[in-house]
C-alpha cells in the first residue's frame, strides 16, 4: 500500500474528503509505471480513434479508477499490467459487491464493469495480457428501459415556447434550431453541438452525422429544421469560422450542451412539462412520432444510427403501451 498511500499524500495536502475525490478518479493514482503506460494509451485511443464523447472518457476514466484503487487495498499494493490478466471471478466479484455495499445501482456497475473490460480489450490487441475471465464474466443483470418521450403535444408546446427563454432574437433563433435538430431529426445533443458550421443544411438535404462508436449515417434535413439553422445564421452576431463550431454561446464560444438543458428545464415549469422532459427526450419522440405514423423499424435503426435492431424495438413497446391506454379508456368492455 505504500504506492497508493504516497500518492495520496502528493495529490491531496489539503485535507482527506478531497484527497477521496481525488483518488475516485485518478486511476493513474493506483498503478505501477506499465500501468500507467498503458492507461494512457488507452484513453488516447478512446478519444481519437473511438471519438467517444468527453463525458464517456470522464466516466470511463473514473470507473477503472475505481477498480484500481479496489485492487491496490485488496492486495495491498498497486497492480500492473500482469495483474489485470490474472484476475479472477473471486476479484471482480468482490469489487462489484463492494460497489453495491455503496449504494452503487446495477446500471453504474455494468457500466464500471465495462469500462475494465474496454482497458482489458487493448492491453490484449497489444499483447500484454491475455483476457482471461474478463472475457466471459457478466455484468449485474439490468432491468430494462423503456425511453420516455414527449406526446407530439409536449413536444410542439416546447418548441413554440422557446422565445420565451431569451430576451435576445439570436439566442432564441439558436435554441429553436439545436431542439429541432434533436426532434425533427433525432440527433443526440452532442451530435447536434459537434456540427460544424459548414455542416448546416440546406432544405431537402442530408446531414452526415458521426455517432456513437464512429458509425457514420446520413440523414435527411426537414425543411422546417433547415429554415430554422438559416434563421438562426442569419442573425447571428458572432463570426462562424466554416471549421468552427456551428452553435455559439452568448459569447461566443461553442455552445455548452449545459445550456440547452437549462432551456429544457424552464420550459418544464413554464408548461407543467414531466421531469422527463430533457434534450434527449426530444430524441426519443422522433423515434416513437415516426413509429407511431406507421415508419419502419429498420429505418429508424438507421436515423437514430443504432448498432443492434434490438435498441431500436424498444420503442414497440412505447407504442403498444399508448396503444392499450386508449384501448383501456375508451372500449365499452375494458371498463367492465
Amino acid at each position: 500500500m505504500a504506492g497508493p498511500a504516497k500518492a495520496l499524500t502528493a495529490a491531496s495536502p489539503t485535507g482527506s474528503a478531497d484527497a477521496a475525490a481525488v483518488l475516485a478518479t485518478n486511476p493513474l493514482l493506483f498503478a505501477k509505471a506499465d500501468l500507467v503506460a498503458a492507461l494512457k494509451h488507452w484513453l488516447s485511443y478512446l478519444a481519437q480513434e473511438r471519438r467517444a464523447s468527453a463525458h464517456t472518457i470522464s466516466a470511463y476514466q473514473t470507473d477503472v479508477g475505481d477498480f484500481l484503487r479496489f485492487l491496490s487495498f485488496y492486495d495491498g499494493d498497486a497492480p500492473n499490467v500482469a495483474r489485470l490478466g490474472s484476475l479472477t471471478r473471486s476479484d471482480i466479484r468482490a469489487w462489484l459487491s463492494q460497489r453495491g455495499g455503496r449504494g452503487l445501482v446495477a446500471a453504474s456497475n455494468a457500466r464500471a464493469l465495462s469500462a475494465v473490460k474496454s482497458l482489458a480489450r487493448r492491453l490484449v490487441r497489444a499483447g500484454q495480457i491475455e483476457i482471461g475471465v474478463l472475457g466471459t464474466q457478466r455484468g449485474p443483470r439490468l432491468p430494462r428501459s423503456v425511453p420516455k418521450p414527449l406526446n407530439a403535444a409536449e413536444a410542439e408546446a416546447a418548441l413554440d415556447n422557446i422565445d420565451t427563454l431569451h430576451d435576445e432574437p439570436w439566442l432564441q433563433k439558436r435554441d429553436l434550431a439545436v431542439l429541432l435538430l434533436l426532434y425533427g431529426c433525432g440527433l443526440r445533443i452532442s451530435e447536434a453541438l459537434g456540427l460544424a458550421r459548414k455542416d448546416a443544411p440546406q432544405a431537402g438535404g442530408v446531414l452526415r452525422i458521426t455517432g456513437k462508436g464512429n458509425k457514420t449515417r446520413m440523414v435527411p434535413v426537414l425543411p422546417v429544421v433547415a429554415d430554422a439553422i438559416a434563421d438562426y445564421l442569419a442573425i447571428c452576431p458572432w463570426p462562424l469560422p466554416k471549421d468552427g463550431a456551428l452553435f455559439v454561446g452568448a459569447k461566443g464560444g461553442p455552445l455548452n450542451p449545459r445550456l440547452i438543458q437549462r432551456s429544457l428545464q424552464t420550459l418544464r415549469a413554464q408548461l407543467g412539462l414531466p421531469e422527463t422532459a430533457t434534450p434527449h427526450a426530444l430524441r426519443h419522440s422522433f423515434a416513437t412520432h415516426l413509429l407511431a405514423g406507421g415508419g419502419d423499424l429498420r429505418a429508424i435503426q438507421e436515423l437514430l444510427g443504432h448498432a443492434s435492431l434490438s435498441t431500436t424495438q424498444r420503442y414497440t413497446e412505447i407504442d403498444a403501451a399508448q396503444l392499450m391506454s386508449v384501448y383501456q379508456a375508451a372500449h365499452p368492455r375494458a371498463k367492465g
